[in-house]
């Protein structure tokens, strides 16, 4: 058996030719079209760079020997591979004849430092008291649901708000593939698992989920909803399993519900439309929408409250903050203000019982935060 270091030198000198920008703390991504296209992000933007690998073989002779790193099988048959690489970033990589041009990678790096609410609010992600309004309700366990496009920062929002969970917690972490780095004493990580060449052994997520329920779970954050898990969610929110944290492909908050409800349906459980849209309305507790802007810059867009579900009108939701844009200075970086709306949290009650309190701003006069 090849030791687990050599494996790992041996795997990074197939990706030898993008490995200035896996060392680079300012790249977030490196997008590999091919072995002469590498495009690179930087600050939410993107630069093609000049690297290149030998040829198409080469590019693909990476990709397999990464499958094998992994332990996972990759072929013509099988021509998607999530994977990790050693450092931790994450990979996607799909061959032909998925990919008719040739092998397609994806690579996502994380933040080596660890992430904190502190440097959020540097980034101008969110505002002091928006942060402390976050910290109120994950540490009265509300079920939050942090929604996003695709490199909008939900992952990393993720992280943060599960530093908020108290340390005497018992938290279980389920993903498809290992991302959340949770600062926190009592974790227990578990991860999904593909089938094997011939279809065997398969961990899915809903597996994963329903043997959670039987660990004795404080908290459970799922990484990612994709599926039918949303369902076992959302009964999990609705039976006692307070403080859930998960993240979904959305973009405003009343797309994150929809999307709950749909991808609830994809499950093999049948169930009557209103007493599902019901489940979802009582479930969720809080939506936290998170966006890629313009120039580049990520941050938190709303953070929205979920009355509930009402047959005539739909899914109940009431903004608790807003962000309100104001144009672009002279540099092309876009101005906004992360403004409460007026409106309070109906958990006050309890974030008071447990010590804790809200913004200032929150109590006084509403302000009007348009879009």
């Amino acid at each position: 058996m090849i030791p687990g270091k050599v494996f790992e030198q041996s795997l990074l000198a197939f990706f030898a030719p993008v490995g200035e920008y896996l060392k680079d703390p300012t790249v977030s991504e490196i997008m590999i079209n091919g072995p002469d296209e590498i495009f690179v992000e930087r600050g939410g933007q993107l630069e093609r760079t000049t690297a290149s690998f030998p040829s198409r073989h080469a590019l693909e002779a990476a990709v397999r020997n990464l499958a094998q790193y992994v332990g996972r099988h990759i072929d013509s048959e099988r021509p998607i591979l999530e994977a990790r690489l050693p450092d931790g970033s994450r990979v996607e990589a799909i061959l032909p004849p998925a990919s008719p041009e040739g092998p397609t990678v994806a690579i996502r790096r994380f933040f080596q430092d660890t992430l904190t609410i502190e440097k959020l609010i540097g980034f101008g992600s969110v505002t002091p008291g928006a942060a402390q309004l976050l910290h109120a309700l994950v540490s009265c366990k509300q079920n939050v649901i942090i929604a996003g496009g695709t490199g909008s920062g939900k992952t990393s929002l993720l992280n943060v708000l599960s530093s908020f969970a108290r340390d005497d917690e018992r938290v279980v972490v389920i993903e498809d593939s290992r991302e959340l780095q949770l600062q926190l004493p009592h974790v227990v990580q578990l991860e999904a698992r593909p089938p094997d060449a011939r279809g065997r052994g398969a961990v899915t997520i809903r597996d994963l989920f329903k043997a959670t329920l039987r660990l004795r779970p404080d908290r459970i954050v799922v990484g990612e909803i994709r599926s039918g898990e949303a369902l076992d969610l959302v009964q999990a929110m609705t039976s006692g399993h307070g403080g859930c944290l998960s993240t979904v492909h959305a973009t405003y908050p009343i797309d994150t519900l929809n999307r709950l409800e749909t991808m609830a349906m994809m499950s093999d459980v049948e169930m009557p439309l209103h007493a599902l849209r019901a489940q979802v309305g009582s479930a969720v507790d809080i939506v936290t929408q998170t966006s890629r802007l313009q120039d580049g810059s990520r941050c938190v867009t709303h953070i929205t409250q979920v009355l509930g579900y009402d047959a005539d009108s739909g899914y109940q939701l009431q903004d608790l903050y807003k962000r309100k844009y104001t144009g672009k200075d002279a540099s092309g970086k876009v101005q906004s203000k992360f403004l409460p709306t007026g409106h309070l949290p109906r958990c006050l009650d309890m974030i008071r019982a447990l010590g804790l309190s809200l913004p200032a701003e929150m109590n006084r006069k509403p302000v009007e935060a348009g879009s």
